[in-house]
C-alpha cells in the first residue's frame, strides 16, 4: 500500500528504487525501507575491551577501531518522522566491527572506511540493543533483519545543540538509559553510510544502509550517557561496557536524516 509519504517522495531519485515485499508475523513490508524525514544523534564512546570481547564472542566479528586499547562503540538515536512503514523512534547501541578475516582493526584505513559506500566496505556495526516504539517495526526488524529489537517508550529532543533522549522499560516504567546535555556545534561532516551485521536463523547476515545529508559535528563536553535503575539487558550492557556516566568522544547530529534500509544478505 502506498502511503502519503511514499507518494510525496516518489520522484526523488534517492527513494525511487525497486522494492520487494517481505512477509512477517505482523503483516508485510517493502524493502528497502525508506526513511524520508527524521532526526538523528550519533555519539561515539570508548568501551571496556573485555566486555566488548565477551559480547562479540561467537559472532565472527572483531572490534574495528580503538582508542588505545579501548574499542569504539556508538549510540545512535533516531526520530523517524516519515518513513515507508510509518513514524517511530529507535535507539541503537552498537560495537564498531570488522569480520574476523579482516585484521586491520588498528589501521587508519578503518577511519576512511566509515565514509565509503556500503557496497565497498567491510567495517560495520554489531547491534547489542535496538529498542523501537512500535510493535510492527520490532517484529520486522527481528524476523527479517535479525536485529535485537524490543518495544519501549523512547523520547527524542534535538535543537540548539541540546540533546535529550530516554528509553524506558515497558515492563515496569523504570529508566533503561538517558542521554542528555548540550554541545557546541562545529563543522559539517559528510553522511555516514552504515553496514549492520546480524544473524537470521543462525546464518550471518549483513545489511547495507544508504544515508544522505551530512551532519553537524559537536564538541561533546556537556553530554553524558547514563544507565537507569532498570535491570533490562540494555541497561546492563551499558554498565558492562563501562558507559554508565560516560562522556562521548564525539557527537554528530542532523534534523534532515534520510536513508534506505536494504534487504539483508548472507555473508561469510
Amino acid at each position: 500500500m502506498t502511503s502519503v509519504a511514499d507518494a510525496k517522495f516518489a520522484a526523488d531519485p534517492f527513494f525511487s528504487v525497486p522494492t520487494m515485499t517481505r512477509m512477517f508475523s505482523a503483516g508485510e513490508i517493502d524493502a528497502p525501507v525508506r526513511y524520508y524525514d527524521g532526526g538523528n544523534v550519533f555519539a561515539v564512546f570508548s568501551a571496556d575491551p573485555e566486555a566488548v570481547g565477551d559480547k562479540l564472542a561467537g559472532t565472527g566479528l572483531i572490534p574495528a577501531l580503538r582508542l588505545g586499547r579501548r574499542p569504539l562503540v556508538a549510540l545512535s538515536i533516531y526520530e523517524y518522522r516519515q518513513t515507508s512503514i510509518g513514524p517511530y523512534n529507535e535507539v541503537g547501541l552498537v560495537i564498531l566491527v570488522y569480520p574476523e578475516r579482516f585484521r586491520r582493526s588498528r589501521s587508519v584505513l578503518g577511519l576512511r572506511d566509515v565514509l565509503r559506500n556500503p557496497d565497498r566496505r567491510e567495517q560495520g556495526a554489531y547491534i547489542t540493543d535496538l529498542p523501537v516504539t512500535t510493535a510492527e517495526a520490532c517484529a520486522a526488524g527481528r524476523e527479517i533483519w535479525g536485529f535485537p529489537k524490543f518495544v519501549a517508550p523512547i523520547s527524542f529532543s534535538l535543537g540548539g545543540g541540546h540533546f535529550s533522549s530516554t528509553v524506558e522499560d515497558e515492563a515496569d516504567g523504570s529508566t533503561i538509559m538517558e542521554f542528555t546535555g548540550t554541545a557546541k556545534p562545529t563543522v559539517r561532516i559528510p553522511p555516514m553510510p552504515l553496514v549492520c551485521y546480524s544473524q537470521v536463523d543462525g546464518h550471518p547476515m549483513r545489511t547495507n544502509i544508504d544515508v544522505r545529508n551530512g551532519m553537524q559535528l559537536h564538541v561533546p563536553g556537556g553530554i553524558r550517557l547514563k544507565a537507569g535503575q532498570s535491570r533490562h539487558r540494555m541497561a546492563n550492557n551499558i554498565r558492562d561496557l563501562g558507559l554508565d556516566g560516560a562522556q562521548p568522544l564525539a557527537v554528530a547530529s542532523t534534523n534532515r536524516f534520510q536513508s534506505r534500509l536494504a534487504h539483508p544478505a548472507r555473508v561469510f
